[in-house]
């Protein structure tokens, strides 16, 4: 099996229109939501699925979308992966659930196995499973503090952690995530992030890595004193928050500090995680060894799993019964889980993310070439953005990139926007995608910036 041949063999891997998007099937489901569904749940578009696989994605009136968003990163194996289906068919047929905390089973153990084993490094590792990713994030946190004895957590700019008290106090952006839901858990404090492209134009030269790190330790230093902080927590490309990728040596320098200072380094790799950026993890782009790994999202082909993922000495700190929840590693997610690990292990799917990646990017450099709007391009594998700004500085252009996703969705390519100041298109394609279909998508968006920026 192939990346190529797994999903969407059902489904024909083509864009096409048959009604409006959103459809008139749609549009009625849509009705009947606003009466049943809280309103607080948004959805980027109301297009409602009836099936997806490869690169594409039906609704109920027959269209057929290119998916460039794979359900934010969660369907990075493809979307009813075979490996998946199959696990998680047989676990079915054979029970739904019993808690591990009650009656263990042993799938959990082999995914804690597999994420021991696959999470860099080759020390002694244990692994906690979970539901979300902002769970994983919280229990990570719990582990650093009993770990160590100490209360505060470190965070950066356009982080993006989670939607609990205490992730929300972890994550930047105040709305849509923050604002309203205070007052958030304590003790948690925010530093200034690695972010090339505004960096090195506020300080008219490059700011390297080693300079945006210290950056970091002086205000640790001054603002909380390292003697107190229990975790650093950093997104080793930033998801939520423009996909940043951190200039070379700042995340290195991060790990040492902490080593030295004796915190836990806790990288969040609940969006970057699974072959996504071209490597079975973000951090290992700077060999970085991160005592605690949060992970999440494409960890089960679609299924609701996430881990906490840490060495023995740090996660054993913590005494039986003070980890778990009635779902955690629920058998069903296990199952899955370990169908899409032997994927991306088995299928080219690392390999793959990187040949994406190369697509994307030279398709969006010749348009930054074109466009003086499209402001920066960057990313690492499968999971790339474009930065949008004003034609004349780098001020964010938020609205120049609701236009260019309309025009997206309306012509049947999916693209996600992101960023603090909502300014950024992100490309998160399953990796199971075709060069045709991205060629495709690409020409969509071509045409989309045309028109909005004209």
């Amino acid at each position: 099996m192939t990346a190529l041949e797994i999903g969407g063999e059902a489904l024909p891997q083509e864009r096409k229109l048959v009604t409006e998007i959103p459809g008139p099937k749609s549009r009625e489901i849509e009705s009947r939501r606003k009466s049943a569904v809280a309103s607080g749940v948004g959805s980027s578009l109301p297009a409602y699925m009836v099936a997806a696989g490869g690169g594409i994605l039906k609704d109920v009136d027959g269209n057929q979308l290119i998916d460039l968003g794979s359900g934010i990163a969660v369907t990075t194996a493809g979307n009813a992966n075979p490996r998946v289906v199959k696990g998680a068919t047989e676990q079915l047929e054979a029970f739904t659930h019993t808690c591990f905390m009650v009656n263990p089973y042993e799938s959990y153990v082999e995914v804690a196995e597999a994420l021991n084993r696959l999470t860099p490094g080759d020390h002694e590792k244990r692994t906690l499973l979970l539901n979300s990713g902002a769970e994983a994030v919280e229990n990570a946190v719990k582990i650093a503090r009993a770990h160590t004895g100490r209360d505060a957590v470190v965070v950066f700019d356009h982080a993006y952690h989670g939607r609990t008290n205490l992730t929300m106090a972890m994550t930047a952006k105040a709305a849509p995530y923050k604002a309203g839901f205070g007052p958030f858990a304590g003790e948690v404090y925010r530093a200034p992030m690695s972010y090339p492209y505004r960096d090195n134009d506020a300080a008219g030269t490059k700011v390297s890595g080693e300079d945006a790190a210290k950056r970091v330790i002086d205000m640790i230093e001054k603002q909380v004193g390292s003697e107190y902080v229990a975790a650093v927590v950093i997104e080793p490309i930033q998801g939520e928050g423009g996909f940043i990728v951190p200039a070379e040596g700042f995340l290195p320098a991060l790990a040492e500090y902490a080593r030295e200072k004796g915190i836990v380094f806790v990288a969040d790799e609940v969006q970057a995680g699974f072959a996504r950026t071209g490597k079975m993890f973000a951090s290992e782009w700077e060999d970085v060894v991160p005592d605690i790994i949060t992970t999440a999202k494409g960890i089960a082909g679609g299924l609701p799993l996430s881990a906490v993922t840490g060495r023995a000495e740090i996660m054993d700190s913590v005494g039986p019964g003070r980890l778990g929840g009635t779902y955690g590693g629920n058998p069903v997610a296990c199952a899955a889980a370990l169908g899409a690990i032997e994927s991306y292990e088995n299928d080219g799917l690392v390999d793959n993310a990187g040949h994406i990646g190369e697509i994307v990017t030279d398709r969006l450099t010749k348009l930054q070439s074109q466009y003086p709007q499209v402001g920066d391009v960057r990313g690492r594998g499968a999971m790339i953005a474009a930065e949008f700004v004003q034609h004349d500085s780098i001020a964010p252009n938020p609205d120049l990139v609701k236009k260019i996703a309309d025009h997206c969705a309306k012509n049947g390519v999916l693209v996600l926007t992101t960023g603090t100041f909502g300014n950024i298109l992100r490309f998160l394609p399953p990796l199971t995608i075709s060069d045709e279909l991205l060629g495709d998508a690409f020409d969509v968006i071509e045409e989309a910036i045309a028109a909005s920026v004209g």
